[in-house]
């Protein structure tokens, strides 16, 4: 190496050095300069975004009070809601008071309930929702007590899903021998009803055994 730069021109050496210093010099732009240049733009845009996030924060410590009433609020909400949560402590025996409830209310109306599917659970939160799938006969007026009735109750239930079918046969029509006469705007009802339960210490949400009912309660029949 010492003899190659001997043997170089003075103007050769000279370019050499030059190319040296170049690359020197984009050598600290890159490992020096650049991250500096990067690292300065980055602090004077955090320092123009911290005023924006000062004034951010003031409003949160203005809505303090705000923010706690709205909180104690909702705690009394949900402790005035617990008693009409489903009773159980695991998902099974949360759907067998859920289907009490319907049944009774159903035999309040003087419907018939024919049969009854339930759920899996599914997990909400802290909560589970528990779930019941009924099969119900009922004259027009029944039925939609029966609705209201379950929006009413003093249970925290809800119809998620509702299909009718009627079974009115119009005055005249043959009807086949054996077959009683449907009575006048009878109708078919599918309820899929829900209600909720406080998720408790060992409850799995699996969907433990639950006995299927069926039959009907005291009532009006087809």
């Amino acid at each position: 190496m010492t003899n190659l730069w001997q043997r170089l021109s003075g103007r050769e050496k000279g370019l050499v050095a030059i190319a040296m210093a170049v690359f020197l010099l984009i050598v600290m732009r890159i490992l020096v300069v650049n991250p500096y240049l990067e690292r300065r733009e980055w602090v004077k845009t955090q320092l123009e975004l911290e005023p924006q996030r000062l004034e951010k924060n003031l409003r949160y410590v203005a809505q303090k009070e705000e923010m706690v009433a709205a909180l104690e609020a909702a705690r009394r909400e949900l402790r005035e809601r617990e008693p009409r949560l489903l009773t159980g402590d695991t998902a099974s025996v949360s759907a067998s008071d859920l289907q009490d409830a319907i049944q009774a209310l159903a035999a309040k109306e003087g419907t018939q309930v024919i049969t009854t599917r339930v759920l899996n659970p599914e997990p909400e939160g802290t909560f589970s929702k528990i779930s019941i799938q009924m099969e119900i006969g009922a004259q027009i007026d029944q039925a939609a007590n029966l609705i209201r009735s379950i929006e009413t109750s003093s249970k925290l239930l809800v119809v998620d899903e509702i299909n009718v079918r009627s079974l009115f046969r119009p005055i005249g029509l043959p009807q086949a021998p054996g077959l009683a006469q449907p009575a006048a705007q009878s109708l078919r009802l599918s309820l899929t009803v829900s209600g909720f339960a406080r998720n408790q210490a060992g409850n799995s949400n699996q969907s433990d055994s639950v006995p299927q009912r069926s039959g009907s309660n005291p009532g009006k029949s087809f």
